[in-house]
């Protein structure tokens, strides 16, 4: 009989995980027990995902306000330091901002204008052009920024920013100083060292940075690249990707995933006999339409991955087979002229017009958005995702 069902996301609910489970054997168990209570089986080429979440909670990966300014103080001095492109958000930043602040005599804090790199706005478009302002070359002290646009509260947490950041690094004992700017060689008349805190242009930042003269340079991703007293840690991306665990911790990005998803195709393959890819993701990469803001705070969405899923799609767009060399046919002919000519698909479609509308993306970076998507991010619990029939086409019946 002729599959019906084409691409499966399930959520897969697990038990709370804690530093030192094995979280291996809990996914493939999870997964196996799904199957088993929903009555449906594994299938070769289906997606285990798992959050980086309870990846890093496995690993016990955390770091404390007092080890983050440990770090910072050392590798920046502990005096005047300059804090440019950070994210406006208290989960993503805030904590960061706390440990950063511990370690110095005085924060200039230099934040990109009319949004953040996600896409979080501190003002609108609407309200530059009111103001007669070009944000590309014009540096605004919080003078001038009242001025022009007053106070701005974040349109769903109802936070103004500026003041927030502002007030937190005051109660950790230094001063504040805040700049509007979005060149990153403008914080260079303040300090000449520097913490840049973008996520996805930090090493543009830096190049600018250490090209206009800056003594000291360090993004997110040189802090907390080794343990502080016993602290966790991320070699690859220090602070970056961290988001708020307690009022004093962060729970950091997990570090090397490989074996974890590895191990679990193996077991796997041991306990069923069918060949499935693991990943464990991030966020996603899409953008709300209402409030702007990118899913892209994490500096990459797959994490690790199994070598089955690289690369990228190799699709062809049925709209235009039907609309252009197919415009003729109907019914059971149109069908079968489809079928064939997916069967008879080159190995790479790049340059090829029937392939153009299909999305252009790496297939981790596609499979990771649908991951967080079905996963969330409240009280769903299905921290582990299933996805059946992503490679799949027209033609699969099996």
């Amino acid at each position: 009989m002729e599959r019906k069902i084409g691409t499966v996301s399930r959520g897969i609910r697990c038990p709370i995980i804690r530093e030192g489970d094995d979280l291996a054997g809990i996914v493939v168990e999870s997964v196996l027990d799904a199957a088993a209570s929903e009555g449906f089986a594994l299938r070769d080429r289906d997606i285990i995902s798992v959050t980086e979440s309870v990846v890093a909670r496995s690993q016990g990966n955390y770091a404390s306000v007092d080890a983050i300014a440990r770090d910072v103080k050392e590798k920046l001095g502990g005096g005047t330091i300059g804090v440019i492109f950070p994210i406006l958000s208290r989960n993503r930043f805030a904590i960061c901002l706390r440990g950063i602040a511990r370690g110095a005599e005085k924060i200039v804090l230099m934040l990109s204008y009319p949004s953040d790199e996600v896409g979080n706005a501190l003002v609108s478009w609407d309200q530059i052009d009111a103001a007669g302002i070009n944000p590309y070359s014009d540096v605004l002290n919080i003078e001038k920024y009242r001025a022009a646009f007053g106070e701005n509260l974040h349109p769903f947490t109802g936070v103004d920013y500026v003041q927030y950041y502002s007030d937190l690094i005051r109660e950790e004992g230094a001063e504040v100083e805040v700049v509007f700017a979005n060149q990153p060689q403008e914080i260079l008349k303040y300090t000449k060292k520097v913490l840049t805190c973008d996520i996805h242009t930090r090493e543009r930042s830096k190049r600018i940075l250490k090209a206009h003269g800056a003594e000291l340079v360090f993004g997110l991703d040189d802090i907390m690249t080794a343990s502080v007293a016993g602290s966790g840690y991320n070699e690859r991306f220090g602070l970056l990707g961290s988001n708020k665990s307690t009022e004093a911790s962060v729970k950091l990005f997990p570090r090397d995933c490989t074996e974890l998803v590895l191990t679990i195709q193996k077991q796997i393959l041991d306990k069923t006999g069918k060949h499935v890819e693991v990943m464990v993701y991030g966020d996603g990469a899409f953008k709300d339409p209402v409030g702007k803001i990118w899913e892209l705070a994490d500096p990459c969405v797959a994490v690790a991955n199994t070598e089955g899923l690289e690369g990228t799609p190799n699709e062809l767009k049925l709209k235009y087979l039907a609309d252009n060399d197919f415009k003729d046919l109907s019914g059971e002919a149109l069908k079968e002229a489809i079928s064939k000519r997916i069967k008879e698909k080159d190995g790479s479609l790049v340059g090829k017009m029937e392939s153009q509308g299909t999305t252009p993306r790496r297939l981790t970076d596609l499979i990771g958005s649908l991951c967080d998507l079905t996963s969330g991010s409240g009280d769903k619990g299905t921290p582990v995702i299933l996805i059946q029939g992503y490679f799949d086409n027209y033609t699969t019946n099996k």
